[in-house]
């Protein structure tokens, strides 16, 4: 298990609480719903994150443009593209991200290595063959690899 002794100011990771987290957004499908603006949709990785994980095109701050029903609003993109933008546009909240299939999870990591970002899982999500830092709240571990990090989150969920 490697430890990264080195995080101090400019490194940012993401953070992972697995099992039952009482301050996390339950249900962020609900909160993107009552809380997104025109400027998260337009915003240029929310964008890619709708184009690469529901296949829609961003037409404009309103529209979108899906292969399976045609024009659709912000509200009826998939709950998995849903809590992927509200991890990225409230980073300081600790979203349940248990809505994001493993298709979400490149973006995941991808967000939190742009910004500090916590996020509560309650099952195994694949982070793929990459290496990546995710640090596990429960153990207090960085972990690099899906290697490192199944022994120990498969023990917690």
């Amino acid at each position: 298990m490697r430890f990264l002794l080195f995080l101090g100011k400019g490194i940012k990771m993401l953070s992972i609480f697995y099992g039952d987290m009482p301050k996390a957004i339950y249900d962020p499908v609900i909160y993107f719903k009552n809380t997104y603006t025109d400027d998260w949709i337009m915003d240029d990785l929310s964008r890619e994150m709708i184009q690469d994980v529901d296949r829609s095109v961003v037409l404009g701050p309103r529209v979108i443009d899906s292969p399976v029903f045609g024009g659709i609003s912000p509200r009826e993109l998939s709950g998995g593209v849903k809590t992927l933008i509200a991890i990225y546009k409230c980073p300081k909240k600790i979203f349940n991200a248990s809505a994001c299939g493993d298709n979400c999870a490149k973006w995941i990591l991808k967000i939190g290595q742009m910004q500090d970002v916590t996020i509560n899982l309650r099952h195994l999500m694949d982070f793929g063959d990459e290496t990546f830092q995710v640090k596990i709240l429960n153990t207090d571990q960085i972990v690099c690899s899906m290697d490192e990090l199944l022994p120990i989150a498969g023990l917690i969920v």
